[in-house]
């Protein structure tokens, strides 16, 4: 027999998101020390503290910025989100996989807003 769960909604959340949720979780189960950790939740929670630069409130306000530009679609701006890219090589990584490639001028654009956040 096979079980299926049912996927009720979806959502994209950024690396400084996740920890701010995460974190709370970890509270949680601080309070109740006979529980043992799965092993997946502390290496996420190891993945977040290693990897999260901005506040939540800082790396929602640089998706939102970021979706108002034209080539920006929101699955590209979370990962430009979690990924704050330096420098035009990173930031044509993010789009290699599109079937459209960033003019110079259009890639500075979004390093400028990128800069004023990491």
């Amino acid at each position: 027999m096979t079980i299926f769960k049912e996927i009720v909604g979806e959502e994209y959340l950024t690396v400084s998101e996740t920890k701010a949720l995460l974190t709370d979780i970890e509270a949680e189960r601080a309070a109740d020390p006979d529980r043992e950790m799965r092993y997946e939740l502390a290496r996420a929670i190891e993945h977040v503290n290693r990897f999260a630069v901005l506040s939540p409130e800082d790396a929602d306000a640089l998706v939102s910025e970021l979706m108002e530009l034209e080539k920006v679609n929101e699955t590209t701006a979370y990962k430009i989100t979690d990924l704050l890219p330096r420098d035009r090589d990173e930031l044509r990584s993010v789009y290699a996989k599109e079937r459209y490639s960033l003019s110079g001028e259009e890639l500075d654009e979004i390093l400028n807003i990128v800069s004023q956040y990491g």
